[in-house]
Formats: structure tokens, sequence, C-alpha cells
């Protein structure tokens, strides 16, 4: 509704950083305020800085508890609490970074608040259309944004829609990118009748909306002071592409698409624990699968999980683990196109490869790189690279995975023929080489690890049992004995519980995965022993810690693992402690920040997420223990 009121005054303010000006700006305000009439309210002054306040600073990186995540399945960025593009790699998930502030430099797309804010932000459901949202004094802003979904292979487009939610608003814009990690800044601005185009690196920009921001070919940024008026909205959208761009994207019909394709793959989960987490969860697996079928472990690399310990990986790839572990967890509530494109990536790798299949692949299907340094500053704590070790090792579970994988997919009638041939693959490989060392689900050196003989048994125990899977019951359920009995002499402890390996007499809680898989039955005292005793060594407030590195306390070695934790719920629905199950549920799915994204791990004592983020097994096991403990709740 417009208002009747006497404008407001406009106090035009220096450069904040010059403390006198300031303060002399705010004495005549106060000065203002108190010759006013007695019982009369002045209306409030509306401060406006000048277009080039900070343009030489940029946001940096803040705890990762606040950043949301857009994502289209080709690529995602990471959107922090100031309005700041802060992660973006283009065009792919594992290509060079285009904004890169997470890991300490200086390209950023900032979209915040002229004035003083508080922060907020929320999705809208089922999707991952994020709402950064600010309130301002007396008014409230919030920017609409999204990666038009779903992406296009070679082309980005960034969807930012300024929104005066309560009063009019206005933002301070400022695109600064520099692809190659920070080593390619814009250059050959133009400025055209609907907005600028430039070249960063090897990519092609066009910047649409912007047609009134001014270009600084000093800084190779763009800044823009952006007034909307209440109740509108403006719209900004970046495209960039290492190819010629087609002609500019309209706002209106992007979003629409984005809406409506958001809302046609966003399952109904009422009847789950937690109906919201668990179609957040959904989307953001989705988000993460390209259309090659690969999900990426996670968004970025080299956020460290523990401050300068050297521990600083990039899971921008396709964890072979990881995969099947999402598609199983889809599959318990239904067959969902995301245990469609779990399926047939792990087959074609496995026709591909064989008993050489890797840990992990790019999303195309390709090896990863060999680790090597990035050019920037990174992470407080963590030193960035690109690449990873894992490409050289050999980890015997992903066999075992991958058949529970199929026999999931069996169970809902999702298999075909080449995926039945795959499955002889992975049959084929264990046989071979299940007595062979292995690095194991947390790799690490080569070592009898028993989580990964035991995983193995529950992937020949679930194909034998699913005729539909293509698997001859007799060869699967002999070898699976075979293997139940080596490990038991090796990795069966004297107290009755599994223990880490031959050499490692600890209890590990990657122990609970096999079980909750079926590796022996429920009523095993194995089962309940060894869940007992994760729940006893390894347990904090719920939090669920991999293993005990030495002596010292849990909390000083590393995070809790969230994976862990929502394993242990399951572990004990099938044990029939509901309430226990809830509790760990509860706990765990508490451990993020605003936009309930999860990294890989949680800091009990600082309430910090730690690791790369957001890690997709960790919300593939939230969804899925949402599913199983419905009855619970």
């Amino acid at each position: 509704m417009p208002s009747t009121s006497c404008p407001r005054p406009q106090y035009e303010l220096p450069n904040p950083t010059h403390n006198c000006s300031c303060l002399l700006a705010v004495r005549r305000i106060a000065a203002a305020t108190r010759t006013a009439a007695p019982g009369r309210r002045l209306p409030r002054p509306v401060v406006r800085y000048p277009p080039d306040v900070n343009s030489d600073q940029v946001s940096g990186p803040t705890v990762l508890r606040e950043y949301a995540l857009l994502a289209d399945g080709q690529r995602g960025a990471l959107v922090g609490p100031r309005g700041e593009v802060a992660w973006l790699c283009a065009p792919g998930w594992d290509d060079e970074s285009v904004f890169d502030i997470l890991l300490g430099g200086s390209a950023e797309y900032l979209i915040t608040p002229a004035g003083r804010f508080v922060w907020g932000g929320y999705y809208e459901t089922g999707s991952l259309i994020w709402h950064s949202h600010w309130v301002c004094g007396d008014t409230v802003v919030e920017c609409r944004e999204a990666l038009a979904f779903p992406g296009e292979r070679n082309r980005v487009v960034l969807l930012r829609r300024i929104l005066a939610r309560h009063g009019s608003a206005d933002v301070r814009v400022r695109l600064r990118p520099a692809a190659g990690f920070g080593t390619h800044p814009a250059t050959r601005a133009h400025h055209g009748p609907d907005g600028w185009t430039a070249r960063t690196g090897p990519l092609r920009l066009r910047w649409t909306g912007a047609r009134a921001a001014r270009w600084n070919s000093t800084r190779h940024e763009w800044t823009a002071d952006v007034h909307v008026p209440a109740n509108a909205h403006h719209d900004l959208v970046l495209e960039l592409s290492p190819g010629a761009l087609p002609d500019p994207v309209d706002p209106d019909t992007a979003w629409q698409a984005t809406e409506s394709a958001w809302q046609r793959e966003s399952p109904a989960l009422g009847y789950t624990a937690a109906p919201r987490d668990a179609a957040h969860a959904y989307a953001v697996l989705r988000g993460m699968t390209a259309d090659t079928g690969g999900t990426v472990a996670a968004a970025t690399t080299s956020i460290p999980e523990l401050a300068d310990q050297g521990e600083n990986y990039d899971y921008r790839y396709v964890w072979i683990r990881d995969q099947c572990i999402a598609g199983q967890a889809v599959a318990a509530d239904g067959a969902h196109p995301l245990l469609d494109s779990a399926v047939g990536f792990i087959t074609e790798r496995l026709l591909a490869d064989g008993p050489d299949l890797a840990p992990a692949y790019t999303t195309a299907g390709t090896r990863i790189p060999r680790v090597r340094p990035i050019p920037l500053p990174g992470y407080p704590g963590g030193t960035p690279v690109t690449g990873n070790v894992v490409r050289d090792q050999f980890q015997l579970d992903i066999f075992g995975e991958a058949l529970l994988l199929y026999a999931a997919a069996a169970r809902r009638d999702r298999l075909a023929e080449h995926d039945r041939r795959a499955a002889a693959q992975a049959i084929a490989a264990i046989a071979d080489r299940f007595d062979r060392p292995d690095a194991g689900i947390w790799e690490l050196d080569d070592d009898l690890w028993t989580h990964s003989r035991l995983i193995c048994v529950a992937g020949l125990r679930a194909v034998a049992a699913c005729p539909a899977t293509g698997a001859d019951q007799a060869v699967c359920s002999g070898l699976a004995d075979t293997i139940l009995a080596e490990t038991t002499r090796t990795g069966l402890h004297a107290s009755g519980r599994w223990q880490r390996s031959p050499r490692y007499p600890g209890v590990d809680a990657s122990l609970a995965l096999p079980l909750l898989r079926g590796a022996v039955p429920v009523g095993d005292p194995r089962y309940a022993a060894t869940v007992q005793a994760i729940h006893r060594e390894l347990t904090t407030d719920l939090s669920v810690y991999r293993y005990r590195h030495d002596g010292r306390p849990l909390e000083t070695v590393e995070g809790a693992f969230l994976l862990c934790g929502f394993a242990m719920a399951i572990a004990y629905q099938q044990l029939g402690r509901p309430v226990t199950a809830m509790r760990f549920f509860e706990a765990n799915r508490a451990a993020c920040g605003t936009p309930a994204l999860f990294a890989e791990e949680f800091d009990v004592t600082q309430r910090q997420l730690r690791g790369n983020m957001p890690q997709a097994f960790v919300h593939a096991l939230l969804f899925e223990a949402a599913v199983r403990l419905a009855d619970c709740e």
C-alpha cells in the first residue's frame, strides 16, 4: 500500500571506514530526532552508501553451516549469508572454479542489502530454490536464487531475483568472476542492450538485467546499486558457457520451468518420520546427480575435517560406494528416478572395468585426476587441492555395495539384462578378491577390513534372495558362507562383536552398515553386540565416531560421522528399540545449519560442520532413516 507520510530524509554518508565523518553524520541524525515536536515520530532516515563502498573487499569464507546449495545436476554453487556466491565450478562439477571466496579467493557474485541486516533463509519445499532472507530495519528483502533446472551440460544459468517483501529494497551488487581457480579475471567487457557480455578464461559470460551496472577494468568487476519498489522484484541472470551462448534467457520462463521441473522430481513423502527433511534430502541428492546418472560425493574440495592436519580432499567426483548407498536409500521408498540413475551409472562402469572397478570416477565416467595443488589460499585450516589419491586404491566393499543396489532395484522391478550382466561381474570380482587386503571404506592402509568382507556377504545374500537379479542362488549363498566363515575367524572379537580387522581389535562404526543390510540375521548375537559396542565405545551425545585412533578423547581427533549416526538409527529400529532409534535420528538430523545441509563430519564440541559439503551419503542415510523409522514416529 502506498505511504501517505512525508518522504524520508536522505543522508548521504561518506565511506564508513572514515570514522570521524560517520560520527558527524550520526550526530546530525540524532540532533534532528531530538528537535522533533513532542509526540511526533519522524520517519526513519535511510542511510545510502556511495557506490564504491568496500568495492576493494570481498566477503571471505564463513562457517559451513551458513552456506546454501544451488544445484542443477551438472554443477553446484554455495551461497553465503551475505548473498555471496562463494563457490561455483563451471561448466561441470570437477572443472575449475569461477567463484572461489570459499577457498580464500576474491571471485564472488554478491547481492546484499545496502544497510545493516539480520540474515535467514529457506528452501522452497522439495527443491533447491533458495531464498536468502534479510530483515533490514523496517524492510524485508529476499533474493530468490537457483541454477536453472534441469541444467544443461555446457551452459550455466544462474537465476537471482531480488524481492522487496516489506517496504522498498536497496541492495548492492558486485560481480567479480575469475575462471581457472581465480587465475582468469573477466576481460572484454561489452555493454549491450540486455546487459553485459565478457570472457573469463575459456568461458563466455552474459549478465542480463544489469544494464545499469558499472564496469571497473582495473578490478575486473561490475558493481551496481539496485532499488526495488515495495512488492516488486528485479531479475538478474548470469550465463556461463565454453561455447557460443544462445539467445538471452527470459527470467519468467526460466523460473517457471525450474519450478515445474522440481515439482515433477519431488516425491510425496508425507508418511515418513520427517517429511520436510526427507524431501529436502531427496532434492539435494537430485541436484547432485548429473545427466550421466553419477552423483557427486560433495560439491566442494579441500574443506578441512580438522584444521592443519593435511586431510584435505577433493570430493567433486562419483564414489561408487556413495552412489550405491544413495540408490539403496531411495529404493527404500520406491522406484524413483534416482534409483535408475544409480543403477545405470554403476552398470556402465562395471561392464567397462569389471574387477578393476575404481573406487571413484568423474561424472562423465572417466578416471579422476591425480592430486595437484590449487592456486588459492584455501579454506581456513586447509590447503586446496584437486584430484584424489583414491584413484589408485582397491576397495573390495564397492562390489558388495553394487550387489545390494542391484537387489534393491530388482525388488522394485527396475533391472534390465545388462544390469544382470554387471551384477555377475561384481560376483566374480568378490569371488576372486575377497581374501585380498583392501583400503576399505575409510580409505586407509590395505588390510583385511571386516566391514569390506561383511558388506560383500550382505550383497551376495541379497542377490541370492532375489531371483530377478539373475544371480545363481547356490553359488552366491555358498560364497557368502565361505567369506563369513573366514571373516568370523579373522574379524570376530573375543567379546562376541565384530572388530575392525585382524590387526585392529577395536570396534568400527562402519560395521553397522553390513549388519543392517543383512550380513547376519538381526537375531544373530553378533549384530546386537556390535551395535551396543559402537554405542558404548564410539558415541558421545548420540553422535557417532568412526573408530578410536588412539587414547585421546574421540572429539579431539576428528568430528563425528553423520553417516554412522543415521546408520545406528536404522540398526536400532531393526533391533526393536524404536525410542533409541528415534533419539539417534533426531540428534543427527539436528547437526546442520539454517539451510539444512550436512557435511561429512560434525564437531560436537563447537557444534560446527566439518569437511566437504553437502555430503551426499549423509543425506541418503537421513532419507532412508526417515522412511524406515516412519513406524517409530
